[in-house]
């Protein structure tokens, strides 16, 4: 991704991530989807004093994109996030998607085939979704047609089934 791509997309989460509602963890998260035509959704993370119904910033960008009837569109995701300070997101050190916005990601766009990670003080690092799965633990599930669960080792062997499905001609 070019870093003129990942700077716009970092600055929509930022301005996205001032809208944080985390009252609880004072953690504020933002995040921008970029999709093919060049159209940004944002989100940002929705806390709940339940945590297991709070919203991650990437889920509801996510979601966003799919009421918009737009989900298999995306093509990059900007994240930051950091402690909300005075000034704004605090911290030095990158962000990456939890281990559920991981799954939404993978199950629901495909996985995305670059990620921008920054906070408000770095410079944007663009990662493959392979370099972002490599700097997560646990393990992310997809689902085939049949609504079956498959694991990622069967998810290549999937993915080829399909492609061989394409080139067949359809009577």
């Amino acid at each position: 991704m070019e870093d003129v791509a990942g700077r716009v997309l970092i600055d929509h989460a930022l301005e996205a991530a001032k809208n944080a509602h985390a009252p609880y963890s004072k953690f504020g998260v933002g995040a921008a989807l970029l999709l093919e035509d060049g159209t940004i959704i944002p989100g940002t993370n929705f806390e709940n004093a339940s945590y297991g119904l709070s919203l991650c910033a990437e889920t509801v960008a996510l979601a966003a994109a799919n009421a918009a009837g737009r989900l298999r569109d995306v093509v990059a995701i900007g994240i930051v996030g950091g402690a909300i300070g005075k000034s704004g997101l605090e911290g030095d050190a990158p962000i990456y998607p939890c281990g559920r916005c991981r799954q939404v990601l993978n199950e629901f766009a495909r996985g995305i085939p670059s990620a921008v990670t920054a906070n408000s003080s770095t410079r944007p690092s663009a990662l493959t979704d392979q370099e972002l799965k490599e700097r997560m633990s646990g393990q992310v599930y997809s689902m085939d047609d049949d609504g079956d669960t498959i694991n990622e080792p069967e998810i290549d062997n999937f993915a080829e089934g399909l492609e061989e499905d394409d080139s067949k001609e359809n009577p």
